[in-house]
């Protein structure tokens, strides 16, 4: 049976308020040191653009060892490479063991329920990351978009507004605050904060 494979992550790179780069990372790497290569004094941020959290390149000496440094995805496996032999028992669920503080009467409960205090607590969770899932999308987005304008734009006009607008969800609101910000940063802020808007624009 075929699987869906996740899409590489992507990044994208700017130099003081222009962007210069986009993509993959091994692709802004090399774009980003051609650039360094013609102006060393380049001021360059680059940013995870699921996350909006800066990355750090080390972009000295050649584009091979630029290259050489950057870290390894896993190979995706093949749709139909073989299944691994089934061994006796119960086979693995990645379960990780981590200390939870419940009070009486929830471990009580959990007590009750079929296949004990584990398995009704990963129903729990499962269920609410289901339920939560549009909630959760939207306030990653905001995150996102927050991380980026605070390091590109903290020191611009309408920020503190435009963070407030953010947060609430009001796009309208949101683009009158960053109206003159460079082009650039406008327009990464906005792919980076869509699905967060709660108002209907």
């Amino acid at each position: 049976m075929q699987t869906d494979i996740p899409a590489a992550p992507r990044y994208t790179a700017f130099a003081g308020q222009r962007k210069v780069a986009a993509g993959p990372l091994h692709g802004v790497a090399q774009s980003l040191k051609e650039l360094v290569t013609r102006d060393p004094a380049a001021q360059i941020l680059i940013f995870d653009d699921a996350s909006g959290s800066q990355v750090d390149l080390n972009l000295h000496g050649s584009l091979d060892e630029v290259l050489q440094r950057l870290p390894r995805a896993p190979a995706p496996q093949a749709p139909d490479a073989p299944a691994p032999a089934r061994t006796a028992g119960r086979p693995k669920l990645g379960v990780v063991a981590r200390e939870i503080t419940l009070l009486p009467r929830h471990w009580e409960w959990l007590a009750t329920q079929p296949g004990g205090a584990s398995v009704a607590l990963r129903k729990l969770v499962e269920h609410a990351q289901r339920g939560n899932k549009a909630q959760d999308e939207q306030r990653q987005a905001r995150e996102a978009a927050y991380k980026v304008m605070s390091a590109l734009a903290g020191d611009a006009p309408g920020f503190e507004e435009a963070c407030r607008a953010l947060f609430a969800g009001r796009q309208q609101a949101f683009l009158a605050c960053v109206q003159d910000w460079p082009a650039d940063v406008q327009a990464h802020v906005l792919q980076l904060a869509q699905g967060g808007w709660s108002d209907d624009a």
